[in-house]
């Protein structure tokens, strides 16, 4: 460690001419001797060589450069027009892509293993936002069933530079009651516990469960907001969207599955400015197993799969079952519909904010995120949309804090591509290297 020692000065007040000098000098000395301090302890680097995609809706820079000190960015942009500061360490990425690392604004984390759920821990935790780390899901929402085992990981918690796992949102408990007062409860319970925003879940099953009525979910609504929470709202149909838009629903966390959105429902939603998070992959989930998926020999899945779990998929009574399910057949069609709407309302211009509901079983983290990115491309949307999707829009509809771009002093969470994403989505699959606060994952 970098030692300046403190000389002795007589008090400022006593001093003559020649000491007033000398203390002037003493004065530069020092503030010579604690920047040299600060460069020694500070870590700069300087990547360079890269086509950089900053998330903000720019076009991407040619040729770019992004340094980093401490974990956070200090400028982004052409070579020729960013200063490195001398010695930086520099990254050359020639022939690379630069994005932001992606967000899934609808996951879940730390319940599952296996196809098994009740396995919450926070070894569990810290394992799964590693595997959405080494896809490139560098900042992970989760809504819903989550303890007080992720308190530790909240980014709000752990503001370290270099962490080696995504950054972590919660909502605690999916709030439900017979009453309102019961269910306002749990709205205090989640808040006293600390979590990031509030959940709630309208949804009758397919016609298999009682759903949450506006008499209990409106009054949720209101003690969110009354703590300062956004309301995530788990939803099918269309009426029911509606309804919670008026009644001041932050997030659509799904696909409007029933029918076509109409133009009703387009106005609420820009008009309460709220987003819409698809999650194809979640309707996806419940029939693709009916058969052996053809992700089942992708080397980029099967390099994390669980062999033990793929066998389980595989199993012929397992797949007939789900060929015979009433309910996964009804999702097969409902994803058709939710693919329509996205198309529509992406054309509209409502937001759509990146996420899948993986972490679930047979929902594979860090996967399923590409496989989402692609569906989203085969409804219609253009690679630069669905990168803004998963990267600006989700932070921004959200409001989660310095991430989502690559801009001066947020977090050095980037993903290196060999590949360039805005000519086909896939590329995101191309990954060089991940960095979450300026450090480069090594597993």
């Amino acid at each position: 460690m970098y030692y300046c020692p403190l000389p002795t000065i007589p008090y400022i007040a006593f001093m003559n001419l020649s000491q007033l000098l000398s203390f002037f000098l003493i004065a530069s000395l020092l503030i010579s001797c604690g920047k040299q301090a600060e460069d020694q302890t500070s870590d700069t680097k300087a990547f360079t060589g890269a086509t950089i995609f900053d998330g903000t809706g720019s076009d991407p820079i040619l040729n770019g450069v992004i340094v980093v000190r401490d974990g956070r960015i200090v400028s982004v942009g052409p070579a020729e027009t960013t200063d490195i500061p001398d010695g930086a360490e520099r990254l050359d990425l020639s022939g690379k892509w630069v994005i932001p690392g992606l967000i899934n604004a609808h996951g879940h984390v730390g319940n599952v293993r296996g196809l098994g759920l009740g396995h919450y821990s926070a070894e569990n935790i810290q394992r799964q936002l590693e595997l959405y780390a080494k896809y490139g899901i560098t900042t992970v929402v989760s809504l819903g069933d989550d303890r007080d085992q992720a308190e530790s990981f909240r980014a709000a918690n752990d503001t370290s530079a270099g962490r080696s796992f995504a950054r972590l949102y919660i909502a605690g408990d999916v709030v439900n009651g017979a009453t309102p007062e019961a269910a306002t409860t749990v709205v205090d319970k989640n808040v006293s516990m600390g979590v990031d925003f509030i959940k709630i879940r309208v949804d009758d099953n397919l016609g298999q469960s009682a759903k949450m009525s506006p008499d209990i979910y409106r009054p949720v609504i209101d003690r969110a907001h009354a703590h300062g929470m956004k309301l995530a709202a788990h939803m099918y149909y269309l009426a029911d969207a509606k309804d919670l838009l008026r009644s001041g629903a932050d997030f659509i966390a799904h696909s409007v599955r029933d029918t076509n959105v109409d133009s009703e429902f387009i106005s609420l939603m820009k008009e309460k400015g709220v987003c819409y998070c698809p999650t194809l992959t979640r309707d996806l989930s419940t029939f693709v197993y009916e058969t052996r998926p053809d992700f089942f020999d992708d080397p980029f899945f099967l390099q994390e799969a669980d062999t033990v779990v793929l066998r389980m998929l595989e199993e012929p009574e397992r797949q007939a079952q789900i060929r015979n399910s009433v309910s996964a057949q009804t999702y097969k069609r409902a994803l058709e519909t939710a693919l329509s709407n996205l198309k529509i309302l992406a054309d509209s211009g409502v937001t759509i904010a990146f996420g899948t509901d993986s972490g679930m079983p047979a929902r594979f983290q860090g996967y399923f995120e590409h496989i989402e990115m692609e569906m989203m491309a085969d409804a219609g949307m253009t690679p630069k949309q669905v990168l803004l999707s998963a990267t600006r829009d989700a932070a921004q509809c959200l409001d989660l804090k310095d991430v989502g771009t690559l801009t001066k002093d947020f977090w050095a969470d980037f993903v290196v591509l060999n590949a360039d994403p805005l000519e086909n989505i896939r590329n995101c699959r191309q990954i060089h290297g991940v960095w979450i606060g300026g450090k480069r994952l090594d597993y």
